[in-house]
């Protein structure tokens, strides 16, 4: 991980120095075409030296086939109100369309959706009664509690605190859309932790699985994938639908 962040930072140095360059040569070239239009306007420097490099055309593959699913799954469930628990921006703008949507973070946001609303406050401690929450999300999050990253306190067991408060909130017969880093167990201070699949089972303990679909460490989307082949992964996206049963205890 360190050496893929090393070579991360030199290619940056490397696009930073070149494109330093090619933008001063197309800065000179745009403004002598612009004097020979004619064209009298107000003309600022605003310097994107980066998007030339044809690797700066990518994408976050886990982010967007997550949320996509997500959103996929609330369409085919069509909840009249959705709880979400610190998930993308970009997937909360596209629930807020299918659904009633109430979003929980520690840091709240402000936005113009419809159907929106934020409720500042953190998933170790979240602002429902046990069991009144039909239908609930918290997508790439959990693996973050407890490492400090967003300002929240240190806890080595942050993430499993954070399963145990979706887990009581949760109504029976409520769905929980759930998502973070599979694999070999491991930490990534501060950035996240990975977790073998099964023992997100085994936090979620007593919920019935409905689906496992996964992003593989190729970064290929795989629905309905087989979850004992994710135990050995590195850094790829477990995806789980859970139920909690009537009759849960």
């Amino acid at each position: 991980m360190l050496n893929k962040i090393v070579k991360k930072i030199l290619r940056t140095f490397k696009n930073l120095f070149f494109g330093f360059f090619w933008y001063l040569k197309d800065l000179f070239l745009y403004k002598k075409l612009l004097g020979k239009s004619g064209q009298k306007l107000s003309f600022y420097y605003f310097p994107q030296i980066f998007d030339k490099d044809p690797s700066s055309h990518t994408f976050d593959k886990h982010y967007v086939y997550m949320d996509r699913w997500a959103f996929k799954q609330l369409q085919q469930a069509g909840p009249k109100e959705h709880v979400d628990v610190g998930s993308s921006i970009r997937f909360l703008s596209m629930a807020s369309t299918v659904t009633n949507l109430k979003f929980v973070d520690i840091r709240p946001i402000h936005t113009d959706f419809d159907n929106f609303e934020c409720l500042e406050g953190s998933i170790l401690k979240m602002p429902f009664q046990d069991g009144s929450v039909e239908s609930l999300s918290c997508l790439h999050v959990a693996e973050h509690i407890g490492l400090g990253r967003y300002g929240d306190p240190l806890d080595v067991l942050g993430t499993q605190k954070a399963c145990q408060e979706l887990l009581r909130i949760l109504k029976p017969g409520g769905k929980l859309y759930f998502a973070l880093p599979v694999g070999k167990t491991a930490v990534y201070f501060n950035a996240h932790r990975v977790h073998d699949p099964d023992i997100i089972l085994e936090y979620f303990k007593g919920l019935n699985l409905k689906e496992f679909s996964a992003v593989n460490d190729q970064g290929r989307f795989i629905e309905n994938a087989n979850l004992n082949e994710y135990k050995e992964a590195r850094y790829s996206c477990g995806m789980f639908v859970f139920e909690k049963p009537q009759n849960f205890r």
